[in-house]
């Protein structure tokens, strides 16, 4: 199965704090570990929301909503897509994942990818 793993933004992700050396070295650390046993397919941090735009679809209407956004606890500071064999497999790497925000309570949201088998009749 393939999984979004989701890292919730922060105030200090959102005021565009950037992370130490030593969380830049655990996460390197710890991204490689995914590489080798072939898990992670990708991932990025984000820039705060700020920098980015919303586009809101009403009926025919496109309206471009610039950021920043408010409830950081909603927004998303990075991702990964990982293959794993189950949802519990992707709950034990994030257990062992480096805390992503030091001195702040954060979450990591996993969510399943749909699959074209989904859709079959």
């Amino acid at each position: 199965m393939r999984a979004m793993v989701m890292i919730k933004a922060t105030k200090n992700s959102e005021a565009g704090v950037k992370p130490s050396k030593e969380l830049l070295e655990a996460m390197g650390k710890f991204n490689q570990e995914l590489i080798s046993a072939g898990v992670m397919l990708g991932g990025d941090g984000l820039r705060p929301s700020r920098d980015g735009k919303r586009v809101r679809f009403s009926g025919d209407d496109r309206i471009v909503i610039d950021g920043p956004f408010t409830e950081s606890k909603e927004l998303i500071a990075g991702y990964w897509i990982w293959q794993v064999k189950s949802m519990e497999e992707a709950i034990d790497w994030v257990r062992r994942c480096p805390h992503p925000m030091p001195g702040e309570d954060t979450e990591i949201e996993i969510r399943r990818l749909y699959e074209m088998e989904d859709f079959a009749e």
